[in-house]
């Protein structure tokens, strides 16, 4: 029989088998055609219109250019401008890529008709180039072929570049007095319009007059616009500083630019050369934040890279608005204060070395710097008058030996060092070493029993020499042969580094220095760093020293940047807050609370105890407070080289207020006060410091019934003054 075999046409297996077949080659040709199609596409993109595109992307360029935006302005705690931006009219000239110096010298010819411009810039070198270009033939005269070709075989390692730079020294050292001379008034005025123009850079505006333009020639070259290709009227700004404090720092002019010492960091960061950048102290170190951002336009050119259209792509940005920690009035008030004492003390007899002193006033809890002033007494150079300058700067930049100020960090190097506790009590009276006799200045002859709150209110220079022996291993003993431990230096220096002292503080300004610190080459001498005698601090050291003690022992870094904030949208408000800078503790002393608050006690003992050596200027006073005096002997080594190696005394004084709860920490240097040594009591450093004290709360009791608050979000702005101060300083005469 036979058996019937199925159809494999009905098999469903194969069916399925044959369908997927078919789509797979349905898809392989379709993705073959997609490819084919795109391989002609863009075949034909880069074959036939290859040309044409590439043509069309060298039409565009986009560059960053040097457009006028506003900078930040600067604020006080409270919303009081202390520098501030006032817009002037100028008048600008950009040059393209393809400008020819003959067309250059045309629109300057053409702008000179229109303007007036100074001529006090042109130099010697900028005339002898300008008689070239309007003497050529003569000037090619000058120096005949048969000159060059010899110096040319004799020169024969030279590149023809050095060889025409050659050529041209020559042609300029053969120009005469009489040939210069015939420039005209209008030809230095045209040349001093041509070589503002030549100092900018392609694409970037270019100030050829910002300052003095007058409505009148703003109006002229406005009308002529269209016959000065380049040329611009436009609104510029100019920096106006409304507080004389030095550290606030200054900005270039477009006409100086870049610093060339910062040449390279600028440019690495985007800025041309003729850029406004801030050059010194508060308005360099936060440029970045300050400067705002450059427009972004987008330079569209024809075949012959001539620049037919120009369009926008980015407006720029007017920099943040910083707001400081400084209290304006207070700082007024400081101002004042310190300036007069001055004035006081330089009138007294043996004062002649005196031409400074310092002020710092700080938050210990935050580290807000409150008042920074610093006073100087300069010489006119022509009339032989002194006059007084802000030297603000100088509170952080410059330092001396601080005295018996010192002392509250060396007791408590005591106690961190196990040589005393809280309550020791030790015998001053003078201490004879070799042949060399120490003592203190109250207790020149005799012996009297002291604590450690004592020593501090009365001041005791044996106290401390006894702690300072006791870090270096030895106890006193009349007659003794006297050695220390080795390191003993380097243990008392590092345990004063803890309070801020001989260490940067960590403030945000450039130009710190730390002070000087000398090797002393007997151990005798070592004992005077117990006493302020030996390292100099500055005075920005000595306050962060003092709130380190008022604060309970932490080390906050001093900072003069409270706020960012966005630019006022109404003018009569601060913008947003876009930052708030946080205190920053450094460290804390390794001394117990209750170590701190046995030395607090005996600083406050100085004010107010039967003893202390501020008692006078402070048992008045209507609030709590604590501090310490210093009066540092020590040789004079400051810009009268004729003097050098005097001898003289440093005034100072330290403190903080209200004992309980301390709202403002301060300290205060009269250098090279006295050359008089003896019965010779200087109380201004005292006196300045009830002053500056009873100045800051008189001021908080005038805030608060005014409503005035530095930590309102919102701010009004205020202007504080009508005082405007351009780049050159103000200053004040003295009467002899």
């Amino acid at each position: 029989m036979r058996k019937i075999m199925p159809n494999r046409q009905q098999n469903p297996k194969a069916k399925q088998r044959s369908s997927l077949t078919f789509r797979m080659n349905i898809l392989f040709f379709s993705i073959f055609v997609l490819f084919s199609v795109l391989i002609f596409r863009l075949g034909y993109l880069q074959i036939v219109k290859g040309e044409d595109y590439v043509r069309e992307l060298e039409r565009t360029e986009e560059v960053r250019v040097n457009t006028s935006v506003p900078r930040g302005r600067i604020f006080d705690r409270y919303g009081r401008i202390l520098v501030d931006n006032q817009p002037e009219n100028a008048i600008t000239y950009t040059k393209m890529q393809t400008t020819k110096s003959p067309e250059m010298l045309e629109i300057a010819e053409k702008l000179a008709h229109l303007i007036e411009q100074p001529t006090d810039k042109v130099t010697h070198r900028d005339k002898l180039d300008f008689w070239i270009i309007r003497n050529q033939e003569a000037a090619l005269k000058k120096v005949s072929q048969e000159e060059m070709t010899k110096f040319r075989n004799e020169n024969e390692e030279l590149e023809e570049k050095e060889i025409n730079q050659e050529f041209d020294r020559r042609i300029r050292d053969r120009i005469t007095e009489k040939e210069l001379e015939q420039l005209t008034e209008f030809d230095l005025e045209v040349l001093a319009i041509y070589r503002e123009m030549m100092t900018g850079y392609n694409l970037s505006p270019q100030i050829i007059k910002g300052e003095n333009v007058t409505p009148e020639e703003f109006a002229r070259v406005s009308e002529q616009l269209a016959d000065l290709p380049g040329v611009n009227t436009t609104t510029d700004w100019k920096r106006v500083r409304q507080s004389p404090l030095a550290i606030l720092g200054r900005t270039t002019v477009p006409s100086k630019g870049v610093p060339k010492s910062k040449l390279n960091f600028y440019l690495a960061r985007d800025y041309s050369r003729n850029d406004r950048v801030g050059e010194s102290y508060f308005e360099a170190q936060y440029e970045e934040i300050l400067q705002g951002e450059k427009s972004v336009v987008k330079n569209i050119t024809n075949k012959k890279g001539q620049v037919v259209e120009t369009v926008t792509t980015f407006d720029g940005l007017p920099g943040k608005d910083l707001v400081t920690t400084l209290d304006v009035e207070l700082q007024q008030k400081a101002d004042e204060i310190l300036e007069r004492q001055l004035l006081d003390l330089k009138s007294k007899r043996g004062s002649e070395l005196l031409d400074r002193a310092f002020l710092v006033a700080m938050s210990p809890k935050t580290g807000e710097l409150l008042s920074v002033v610093g006073k100087k007494i300069e010489k006119d150079k022509e009339t032989g008058k002194p006059y007084i300058v802000d030297y603000s700067y100088g509170t952080f930049t410059t330092a001396y030996e601080a005295g018996s100020t010192v002392k509250a960090a060396t007791v408590l190097m005591g106690y961190n060092e196990g040589v005393i506790k809280p309550g020791t009590r030790m015998l001053d009276s003078p201490m004879r070493i070799g042949n060399i006799t120490l003592n203190t200045l109250f207790n020149k002859h005799g012996s009297v029993i002291l604590d450690d709150l004592t020593a501090l209110e009365r001041s005791s220079n044996i106290y401390m020499f006894k702690i300072a022996m006791g870090i270096g291993g030895r106890t006193y003993s009349p007659g003794m042969r006297f050695s220390l431990a080795p390191g003993t230096l380097q243990t008392i220096r590092n345990e004063y580094a803890q309070f801020g002292l001989g260490v940067p503080t960590g403030l945000d300004l450039p130009g710190e220095t730390v002070g000087y610190q000398a090797e002393p080459d007997t151990d005798v001498k070592l004992l005077n760093l117990a006493i302020g005698q030996f390292d100099t601090y500055t005075t920005m050291q000595l306050a962060q020293y003092i709130s380190t003690i008022a604060n309970g022992g932490y080390r906050i870094q001093p900072r003069m940047l409270k706020e960012i904030r966005n630019p006022s949208k109404d003018g009569k408000y601060l913008g947003q807050v876009v930052e708030e800078v946080s205190p920053k503790i450094l460290n804390k002393i390794e001394n117990s609370e209750a170590e701190i608050a046995h030395v607090q006690e005996g600083l406050r003992r100085v004010y107010f105890g039967a003893n202390g050596s501020a008692k006078r200027q402070f048992e008045t006073a209507d609030y709590t407070g604590a501090g310490k005096t210093g009066t540092a002997e020590v040789v004079y080594y400051g810009p009268h080289q004729d003097k050098w190696r005097t001898n003289t005394i440093n005034i100072v004084h330290v403190g903080y207020a209200p004992f309980e709860n301390p709202e403002i920490a301060y300290a205060i240097i009269f250098p090279w006060a006295t050359t008089i040594f003896e019965n010779n009591y200087l109380p201004h450093a005292n006196l300045t410091a009830r002053e500056l004290v009873d100045s800051y709360f008189e001021l908080k009791t005038k805030y608060a019934e005014e409503g005035l608050s530095s930590s309102k979000v919102e701010k009004s702005i205020i202007k504080h003054s009508d005082e405007k101060l351009d780049e050159d300083e103000e200053v004040e005469t003295v009467n002899e």
